[in-house]
């Protein structure tokens, strides 16, 4: 019992300062509803059966639609956008962070209610893997301000930290990579070491931020970096 208030009361003590990109989960509960947008326009609402991936990425979802009895299977490439519940305290803690920054800054074309109750945004989008540009389902880690710039969890990157709370394992520090996508161009993926000279690029048509953060533009301040940048750059 007091390992839980203990875990209350710090969660609680950080969320007002909580770092802004949701991390990213890889669990989903299969007991709550998930919304999925199809590219023909039709959206498809039910509980999620089994989730089939490749390398990190979703391939394909099973998914009982709500109201039906039969099970339905839809490959990656024929979804648009969707939100998937967070299972477990993973979906508690994402729902309480997402909740304090949405108060702040919303993007119209994401259902951010959707989101502070503890849901994952995946979108398609056009990638670069090395040599390639692939379309790929991608989840967003900065949903409440992504109109400029948006950044998607690299499934294949590693945590610089981790900690455990009563015996949950909660992500904690900043991934060593995500996917950048500025405008219509393909995402590309930026490194923790590569952050030094790519903020210059990212923020280049805002020099009043550049100047403000030239002192200080260490990684782990990336996504208040580029909450400035969405928010006060026009």
């Amino acid at each position: 019992m007091k390992k839980i208030v203990l875990f209350c009361c710090l969660f609680g003590s950080t969320t007002a300062f909580a770092q802004s990109f949701i991390p990213a989960f890889d669990r989903f509960s299969g007991k709550e509803v998930a919304y999925i947008n199809l590219e023909d326009g039709t959206k498809v609402e039910g509980t999620i059966d089994d989730i089939d991936r490749k390398k990190g990425l979703i391939e394909e979802i099973v998914i009982l639609p709500t109201g039906e009895k039969k099970k339905r299977k839809i490959k990656a490439e024929d979804i648009k956008t969707m939100y998937l519940p967070a299972s477990g305290y993973n979906k508690f803690v994402n729902s309480s962070e997402q909740t304090f920054n949405a108060q702040k800054w919303k993007d119209n074309n994401v259902n951010m209610e959707i989101i502070n109750k503890g849901y994952a945004y995946f979108e398609k989008s056009t990638v670069g893997i090395k040599k390639d540009v692939e379309t790929l389902l991608m989840q967003v880690v900065n949903p409440s301000f992504s109109q400029k710039i948006k950044v998607y969890h690299d499934p294949r990157a590693q945590e610089s930290m981790r900690f455990g709370v009563a015996g949950i394992t909660m992500a904690g520090g900043d991934d060593k990579s995500y996917y950048v996508k500025v405008g219509d161009a393909a995402a590309v993926k930026i490194k923790k070491s590569d952050y030094d000279q790519a903020y210059l690029g990212l923020y280049k048509d805002c020099p009043a931020l550049l100047k403000k953060i030239k002192d200080d533009h260490r990684w782990v301040k990336f996504d208040e970096h580029l909450w400035a940048y969405t928010t006060e750059c026009n």
